[in-house]
């Protein structure tokens, strides 16, 4: 069944899918489990107190993953209330800086280039053989599709190695806020090569700012492991849950400045960002798949 569902949708869209079998072997079991049941639970493992049990967690997570604590705040695993702590956890204020100028862009996160590039005829590039669609990645909202029709996107994933907090790229003033419910699949390689329209199908939070680049879209997308979506200024959007999509309008603006703090995610998923046609280009050594840090140089505003 899931052979055939995934051969029909790819030649429904015209696509031939670029992902080995390997590939599609690690994806299908996502097609079988429930999702936000995993989530859940994950949410509660993540707030387990009990000293030792965190304790060891958070160490196993270290050598599993190579963490390097040597950049983070807090460096033993007793120093952390629960995993989640850990997981969020603050760098030191040198371990990030922002070197970037007036009229440059700073990457938000920690992670790797996904990929990047132009809107073209309102298609996003998702991997080889798939696109997905600006209105389906905006919940339908005409006025946002309209807003970054031939725009500009970037794609950027976080491991679950990586620092976990995400940063403003450039001044922005809070226009909106959509929470848009949606699967968990996961957004690693293998689903973003196998999964068709994964960004635009999975749960998400999509932040929209008034920058001197024009409108911004910062879009925080779920995972079948993330239990928690949250910003600055609603603090956690996502538990609870909704079947509906939810709308937040700021008539008195919240102003972030370049590099604050605008969120985060509670495990791993991706970032995508949105830009408005011409206003915006992407530093040229970027690439798929190069990794990137908070702060590096992702793009330059155009005059």
């Amino acid at each position: 069944m899931f052979w055939s569902t995934q051969l029909a949708m790819n030649k429904e869209n015209n696509q031939i899918a670029q992902a080995s079998l390997i590939d599609y072997l690690k994806t299908w079991p996502l097609f079988l489990l429930p999702q936000h049941f995993l989530s859940s639970l994950i949410h509660r493992f993540m707030r387990i107190k009990n000293t030792g049990f965190k304790n060891f967690q958070i160490n196993q997570f270290i050598r599993l993953f190579n963490v390097n604590m040597n950049e983070a705040k807090k460096q033993d695993s007793s120093d952390f209330v629960d995993f989640n702590h850990f997981f969020t956890r603050e760098l030191k204020s040198t371990a990030r800086i922002d070197n970037t100028a007036k009229d440059e862009l700073c990457c938000p996160v920690d992670g790797a280039i996904s990929e990047l590039g132009d809107i073209k005829n309102d298609q996003l590039f998702q991997a080889k053989g798939h696109y997905f669609n600006l209105s389906d990645l905006l919940a339908g909202n005409k006025e946002l599709t309209d807003t970054f029709k031939n725009g500009k996107f970037a794609t950027i994933y976080l491991s679950p190695r990586d620092y976990h907090r995400i940063h403003m790229p450039i001044d922005g003033e809070l226009i909106k806020m959509l929470h848009v419910p949606g699967d968990l699949f996961g957004v690693n390689k293998a689903s973003v090569k196998t999964i068709p329209r994964l960004f635009a199908r999975n749960e998400r939070v999509i932040s929209l700012f008034d920058t001197p680049a024009g409108s911004m879209a910062l879009i925080q997308v779920g995972a079948i492991f993330v239990s928690s979506i949250e910003t600055v200024w609603q603090g956690v959007v996502t538990p609870p849950r909704r079947k509906q999509v939810q709308n937040w309008q700021y008539n008195n603006a919240s102003k972030l400045s370049k590099a604050q703090e605008m969120g985060r995610f509670n495990m791993g998923s991706t970032v995508v960002l949105l830009f408005t046609e011409n206003s915006i280009s992407w530093a040229q050594d970027l690439r798929a798949e190069k990794p990137v840090q908070m702060g590096q140089l992702l793009g330059k505003l155009n005059e």
